[in-house]
């Protein structure tokens, strides 16, 4: 779903160094890249499925759905949403998620939510579990998280837990933690008033095995919606690009 991934964390010279503004594609870490200098970067990800925790910086921006739908597998989605979640943030729209096999739950709590969560985990046809949350409920403590990560491990369905509206990350045991947000757009080619290709921005602030870092997405509707981000171990710098990307200039 990304047609450029710029590398933010490592400095400016790291971006450089990729060949940016050949426009040079970053290819499988199987094959060498074509350009003098031109490394292979991934995003950190966990080594096996578990629980991952998404905040979204404010409760109107959406843009972690983007960043979270381009790593979906194969496989149905359990989308579950507690109330207040669908009150001050949204309803999940299906029609707007082209080729997503999704199963939405509307949970009158976090506690409900929770348990349609860790019930859907142990169901290993599922390609993923979706909670989403608003603010900082009682029944989201560490346990809770733990109960989940557990259960994804032991099925080995991916687990999602996004955080709406919520203020200073808490304890959790969440294996990966990140921060989205939405940022500026990229120009638009045929007007200059106009959104160009959507941008995000992505930071990852705690993880098992892997450094803080920060990333600048950048989605590309040509590529379609079986595009998506290959969440392998990292590489050079602690970021990756799936094959076929261009590493953006800015």
């Amino acid at each position: 779903m990304a047609e450029a991934v710029s590398f933010i964390a490592g400095g400016r010279a790291a971006l450089a160094s990729v060949g940016a503004a050949a426009g040079g594609s970053v290819r499988p870490q199987s094959t060498p890249p074509d350009e003098p200098g031109g490394e292979r970067w991934r995003l950190p990800a966990p080594s096996k499925p578990t629980l991952c925790e998404v905040f979204s910086n404010h409760p109107r921006d959406a843009g972690w759905a983007g960043f979270l739908t381009a790593q979906l597998g194969s496989g149905p989605v359990l989308w579950v949403q507690e109330r207040m979640a669908i009150i001050e943030a949204g309803r999940v729209h299906a029609p707007g998620l082209p080729g997503l096999d999704l199963v939405h739950v509307s949970a009158r709590d976090a506690k409900s939510a929770l348990w349609a969560m860790e019930e859907g985990l142990r169901c290993d046809a599922l390609g993923a579990v979706i909670g989403e949350l608003w603010a900082e409920p009682c029944a989201l403590d560490f346990t809770a998280t733990r109960r989940l990560a557990f259960a994804a491990e032991k099925s080995g369905v991916p687990c999602w837990l996004v955080r709406v509206g919520a203020g200073d990350a808490n304890l959790s045991g969440a294996r990966f933690r990140w921060r989205l947000e939405s940022a500026p757009s990229l120009a638009n080619p045929l007007d200059a008033k106009a959104p160009g290709t959507p941008v995000w921005n992505a930071e990852l602030f705690r993880a098992r095995g892997h450094p803080p870092g920060q990333w600048r997405l950048v989605d590309d509707p040509a590529r379609g919606p079986s595009a998506r981000l290959d969440l392998a171990a990292p590489t050079v710098g602690g970021a990756l690009a799936k094959a076929g990307w261009r590493v953006a200039s800015g």
